[in-house]
């Protein structure tokens, strides 16, 4: 319910005439044998999701959600631009597969979902910002040979944008969970994670990628406000809107 506060709030903030609202099932879903929690629910939002997106004119933001929201972006956005290399901002590196994670939870899954499913390559991905590990994660990410820049490398647009060309990318999908973020300067974290980038450094490294490639779409997750209407959310909305802008 943090998520769907936070998406609400930023809502009234995106202008209507270019935004479409996606329905999320209420209901908790299950697993269907599969290892995923809620299985149902994230494939159904996945299916909504894919299909608002066939009717994209041009490069999209999904925004809302956790991170399981950028399965039906990168899918579309790939299939698109199939040279296109994946920039993962996120203090997680989302690489946990049914047997590795400890939580069942697909939003811990999907950038391992999107490469063992074909979407995108492992050498065309560059993690940004992650610093919190599960060891199943850090195996395959070691195993693959997937790039990851920690944050002090990101104060440097520059660092991020030559990982990315060296990929050979002709475009770019960025995802951005908001736990990328450092606690101190967003309040609303679904997951906070101590020592991340600050917001400046996250809007520039964001604009100097768009500056070097085409953008093939996005995603920006896990809004999560322990009180929409206070301050402090107000804070966080014009940082949100910040990211948005540099994406948009």
């Amino acid at each position: 319910m943090r998520l769907a506060d936070g998406v609400a709030a930023l809502r009234t903030d995106l202008p209507a005439s270019a935004t479409t609202e996606v329905a999320v099932p209420l209901e908790a879903g299950d697993d269907q044998g599969t290892g995923i929690a809620r299985y149902s629910s994230v494939r159904l939002v996945r299916e909504r999701l894919t299909a608002e997106l066939a009717d994209a004119d041009g490069p999209f933001v999904v925004v809302g959600g956790d991170c399981s929201v950028s399965t039906a972006g990168l899918e579309t956005a790939l299939q698109r631009h199939p040279g296109a290399a994946v920039v993962w901002f996120d203090a997680h590196p989302d690489l946990n597969s049914p047997a590795t994670s400890p939580s069942g939870a697909f939003a811990a899954m999907v950038l391992r979902a999107a490469i063992d499913d074909g979407a995108v390559d492992a050498g065309r991905v560059v993690l940004a910002g992650a610093r919190s590990w599960d060891d199943g994660e850090r195996a395959f990410a070691d195993e693959s040979g997937l790039r990851s820049l920690a944050v002090d490398e990101l104060d440097d647009p520059a660092a991020l944008v030559e990982a990315v060309a060296a990929t050979g990318a002709d475009a770019v999908y960025v995802h951005v969970d908001l736990d990328v973020l450092d606690p101190a300067d967003l309040d609303g974290l679904l997951d906070p994670e101590p020592f991340g980038m600050r917001p400046a450094a996250l809007v520039g490294a964001i604009r100097a990628l768009r500056t070097r490639f085409p953008l093939a779409g996005a995603t920006l997750a896990a809004y999560a406000p322990g009180a929409p209407d206070t301050e402090q959310a107000a804070d966080d909305a014009a940082t949100i809107l910040r990211v948005i802008s540099a994406l948009r």
